[in-house]
């Protein structure tokens, strides 16, 4: 056998950033050192939502998810002694991605680099903002013009930069089925094309170069066969779309470019050494095929859905990564599915029903306009919905969750508190501190920033305007300006966008048939409102903090809404006061919070003293999300009537619970269920 030349490995990250810039900065230099080829920037929710870390909604977020970056001081902290023009950065940041490159070029350009030389990704992909993950700043239309004015200014400035990276992966978390995934996320590219396009901002001639930079980022389910179809699947349409719309000719300008997150939606609190098989599983569907293989792998920790992995758990992910492109010989091969049949089938089945949608979202007026009439949510919600159906009925098995259950104690979790990484809440009062240090001395030594003031009147002139917002942005690095300042000149003019939810126009997706566990809680609902002499129970769900992770809070006002309940849901971003004020004024009979980004011990117990002064102790708060178990017991203590995690899958079990805790709650007689 001739010896061939072996493919070179994928790019292997690790997405990560915590607490403060000096102790990310440790973390990547240390990943970088155990063999990591790439950076994934994680940022924090005030800085990917474009508030400062002193705002009241930064309150309990800030360095938890992410790294807080709120000025170039922090960047320059973030990247000390990583040479940046020898780095491929990934930066996941949507609707402050212009700032955060601006920051990003201005400490390049300090360290002595040629930025055209500079290699990285920001995700800037806004529409699945909208959809899933809640950063959103600005309304569709302004992001729109962000991001086309950074794909103008990078193809320009910064050639081997990919200024967007258009997510299917938050929208598979989001219940997403393959079809919906390549059609959403394609539709998304149509319009960021479109736009730049039409701007003026790019001559028809460097189109090639705009297609060649877009990147996407996609998500690998456990169903690893139809998830490597999908990934050949997005390569087809792709090629087709570019050359028949875009006039692409050049097929290295139109190869599909994707980097990929396997599926943090299918990883389980319970037995959670599961996750390890499955995580290795969807990393095979984006590189077992050589022709549809992923140019960047992360992988995420087995104890992601327990917290916030540490260091050891994220080299266990790359370890993973490395000893299949190391130790195995699947980089000595052609593409090993081509000539199959099945595989063939299903990726021609997939293409024409991607295509299929594609065509009913422009007939709407395309992505933009698909979300602003909350048809693309309502239809992420929808199948989200039949998804935790199926898994509630059995139908979908989930190992350890419903099937499988019984289990020897596991050694990994034994010590929970010494399992998951944990973000020292004192953090929070050192970063506001040296951010208020930042804000007053800017403008003496060493730094000598001219006043900001001034950049920042330029920047809202520029966005009053059609000038590309580039320029003024990086001038508003140099002077120092922070996150929020920025982003809050731009809702000045521009102003903010509150995200259709999705719930109301969302189908029923458990049946109540007689007998059935729905149509007994119905049952508790009615009998209880009639008890207490009201024609409806009242729910809110509450989204408190700048956690956008809304999908559980969607999923359980639907069930609620089905089981009979008058649901109270405005969506993400809210603070404390703002819910509390809410639950008083729809005089509720109970709240629920939903928090995934770990600010629960800060703001539940906020709501909870709020209502307390209210004098409304008879309505019970219930709370859900990524909650240690350590918390859970301080929250219960705290007042909280229950407390639901992950592992509880069957929702329709936790509205019946919730029922249950308003007749507590209103001294009402325990409800007998029939057999």
């Amino acid at each position: 056998m001739t010896e061939r030349q072996k493919d070179r490995p994928w790019l292997m990250r690790t997405y990560a950033g915590h607490s403060t810039a000096e102790a990310s900065n440790e973390l990547y230099r240390r990943n970088l050192a155990k063999g990591q080829t790439g950076l994934s920037v994680a940022f924090d929710l005030p800085t990917q939502t474009g508030y400062d870390s002193d705002h009241v909604l930064a309150r309990g977020e800030v360095g938890r998810v992410g790294v807080p970056v709120a000025h170039l001081g922090d960047m320059r902290r973030l990247f000390q002694d990583i040479p940046l023009e020898q780095m491929n950065t990934s930066m996941t940041i949507n609707a402050t991605a212009m700032w955060l490159l601006a920051l990003y070029q201005v400490v390049a350009e300090e360290q002595g680099a040629d930025i055209t030389r500079l290699q990285g990704t920001t995700q800037n992909d806004i529409v699945k903002e909208y959809l899933s993950r809640g950063t959103h700043v600005f309304p569709p239309g302004p992001s729109l013009r962000l991001t086309t004015d950074m794909i103008a200014y990078t193809v320009s400035h910064i050639p081997r930069w990919n200024p967007i990276n258009i997510c299917s992966y938050h929208l598979q978390e989001a219940g997403a089925t393959p079809v919906q995934e390549i059609a959403y996320a394609m539709s998304t590219a149509i319009a960021v094309l479109d736009a730049v396009r039409d701007s003026g901002q790019v001559p028809q001639e460097r189109m090639g170069d705009v297609v060649g930079r877009i990147s996407f980022f996609v998500n690998a389910g456990v169903r690893f066969i139809e998830e490597m179809c999908k990934m050949r699947a997005f390569g087809r349409i792709w090629d087709t779309l570019t050359r028949e719309r875009y006039g692409i000719e050049n097929p290295k300008h139109r190869r599909f470019r994707y980097g990929v997150q396997v599926n943090s939606l299918g990883l389980t609190e319970a037995q959670p050494e599961n996750n390890v098989q499955r995580i290795v599983l969807e990393m095979l569907a984006v590189t077992l095929s050589k022709d549809a293989r992923a140019r960047a792998v992360q992988l995420p920790a087995w104890n992601e859905a327990l917290g916030l992995p540490r260091p050891w758990d994220q080299q266990w992910s790359l370890r993973i990564q490395q000893v299949l492109a190391y130790e195995s010989d699947l980089l000595e091969y052609e593409d090993i599915f081509e000539g199959s049949k099945v595989i063939e089938a299903k990726v021609e089945e997939l293409v024409a029903e991607a295509t299929a949608e594609i065509g009913r979202i422009q007939e709407m007026g395309g992505a933009m306009a698909a979300v602003e009439s909350g048809y693309l949510k309502s239809q992420l919600v929808s199948s989200h919905a039949e998804r935790r159906a199926r898994i509630e009925s059995g139908e979908e098995k989930i190992i350890g969750v419903n099937a499988f259950e019984s289990t020897e104690p596991n050694p990994l979790t034994a010590d929970l508190d010494t399992a998951i990484q944990t973000v020292d809440p004192a953090v929070e009062a050192r970063v506001i501190a040296s951010l208020q240090h930042w804000r007053d001395t800017r403008y003496q030594p060493p730094f000598n920033h001219p006043r900001p003031c001034k950049a920042l009147e330029k920047l809202k002139e520029a966005a009053r305007g059609t000038d590309n917002l580039m320029e003024a942005t990086l001038e508003c690095a140099r002077a120092g300006v922070t996150t929020g300042e920025w982003a809050g000149a731009l809702r000045e003019v521009f102003g903010e966008f509150r995200a259709p939810t999705g719930v109301s126009s969302a189908p029923v997706a458990v049946p109540a048939e007689e007998g059935s566990a729905l149509s007994e809680v119905r049952r508790k609902v009615e009998l209880t409102a009639k008890d207490l002499g009201v024609g409806k129970l009242r729910f809110l769900v509450g989204k408190p903090g700048l956690d956008g992770h809304s999908n559980g809070a969607e999923q359980i006002a639907v069930r609620a809404r089905d089981a009979g309940f008058e649901v109270v849901y405005q969506g993400i971003r809210l603070t404390p006061e703002q819910i509390v004020d809410a639950a008083l004024a729809e005089d509720v009979h109970a709240v629920g919070l939903s928090i995934l980004s770990g600010s629960h011990a800060q703001l539940v117990p906020d709501v909870l003293e709020r209502l307390r002064v209210a004098g409304a102790t008879d309505i019970p708060v219930i709370a859900g999300g990524i909650i240690p178990s350590g918390d859970a017991e301080q929250l219960r203590a705290a007042g909280v009537a229950a407390v639901f995690t992950p592992k509880d899958f069957d929702i329709t079990g936790i509205i019946g619970r919730i029922v249950d805790e308003i007749r507590t709650a209103n001294k009402l007689d325990p409800l007998e269920v029939l057999a």
